[in-house]
């Protein structure tokens, strides 16, 4: 069984213990003791050094824990002794994302009754699911301003163990029976748990929530603690001042700016698109008038020069509106064809174009009127576009 030093002191960055096992090639070492915390309850593992090497990864194996080395230790015979050290940086990050995190579920808790459904600890930001349908902007203001008013009371946060009989006043009602590790916010919260916790909620730092997310039944709320908050701020600051800068406005006007761009960038493509679909409506009518009639009074526009398959659609779109047509269109990149009909062509483009397509390997269909579907190579176009000019 291993001792698990950071049980009783989350602060410890160095130690020594005794090699009681190891693997065959020497890179997963058991120890007597430990201040290396494994992966568990959503906290990652620490990282640091093992007598030298690297610590990649710190398992939890029920009674034991081990130590997933870069390379094997020089001495790693069962009874000698290994120097640990903490990478203390990460350690503490975790510790102030973690007591911050039991700190904003007891807050969310307190005030609008959203009971936590779990927590994942990552990189870069943490989240926590609540029980609920929705969570509010208003509340999420107000749970971030609760939090660090806490924060700023330098309530101790305290590590006790209590028998699981006889423990009271849990946040969540805990499954297991025998000795309960539990963590308690003075005043606020007490929660059975097993990962490291800063001594004041003062070193937790600032609080900021800075997203939701509708995740199934539950909401998924994104928060960040300390230093990381600090950090998220100021890269926000910078790019609001970026922004700000390129508008040649003041930071605080730079939102209203952006809100007026964006509506008459709203208009401005509104306007595109208007005379977007006048143009095709006169470059149609000019193909068409250009076109030859068929046996049967029906002109087909071919159009291979459009840049999008968007633009074929708009001249698709304009033909509807003439008589006896038919839009054969094509790209080159992805290789892909569009066939549209008007209703007193006789042509059916769903038909039509599926026929053509079954024959060269491709895929695609649509309705009488619209059909678009795609070839394995650009090389079989030219063929596939005249077959279903001549519709033979």
């Amino acid at each position: 069984m291993t001792t698990r030093i950071y049980y009783t002191d989350a602060y410890a960055r160095e130690f020594s213990a005794a090699i009681v096992d190891r693997s065959d090639d020497g890179t997963r070492v058991y120890l007597a003791e430990t201040a290396f915390y494994p992966t568990s309850g959503g906290q990652p593992h620490d990282l640091g050094t093992l007598g030298g090497v690297a610590v990649i990864d710190v398992v939890d194996e029920d009674d034991r824990v081990a130590h997933v080395l870069a390379s094997p230790l020089a001495e790693s015979g069962a009874g000698s002794a290994v120097a640990g050290h903490i990478d203390w940086s990460r350690r503490y990050d975790h510790m102030r994302q973690h007591t911050g995190q039991h700190l904003l579920s007891a807050v969310f808790e307190d005030l609008f009754g959203f009971k936590t459904v779990s927590v994942h600890f990552g990189p870069d930001y943490s989240t926590l699911d609540l029980d609920t349908e929705s969570v509010s902007r208003k509340q999420l203001l107000a749970a971030e301003s609760r939090a660090n008013e806490i924060v700023a009371e330098a309530r101790p946060v305290i590590v006790s163990f209590e028998d699981a009989a006889s423990a009271r006043g849990l946040r969540k009602a805990s499954e297991r029976s025998g000795t309960l590790r539990i963590v308690t916010i003075d005043g606020l919260d007490r929660s059975a748990c097993g990962g490291t916790h800063v001594r004041s909620t003062a070193e937790i730092g600032a609080i900021m929530l800075r997203s939701t997310e509708k995740i199934r039944k539950a909401v998924r709320v994104e928060f960040l603690c300390g230093a990381r908050a600090i950090t998220r701020a100021r890269q926000d600051f910078e790019s609001l001042t970026s922004i700000a800068a390129s508008l040649s406005a003041s930071l605080d006007d730079a939102p209203a700016l952006v809100a007026t761009q964006v509506e008459r960038m709203k208009e401005a493509e509104s306007a595109r698109k208007k005379l977007a679909q006048e143009l095709a409506v006169y470059r149609t009518r000019e193909r068409y008038d250009a076109a030859t009639p068929d046996a049967n009074g029906v002109r087909t526009i071919v159009v291979r020069d459009a840049a999008t398959m968007d633009d074929v659609k708009a001249v698709a779109q304009a033909a509807f509106d003439l008589p006896r047509c038919v839009v054969v269109g094509a790209l080159i990149a992805p290789p892909s064809v569009l066939v549209a009909s008007s209703q007193d062509s006789g042509v059916d483009a769903g038909k039509l174009l599926k026929e053509k397509l079954a024959a060269v390997g491709g895929r695609g269909g649509g309705s009488p009127r619209l059909a678009q579907g795609s070839v394995p190579e650009a090389s079989l176009l030219d063929t596939l576009v005249q077959q279903l000019v001549d519709r033979a």
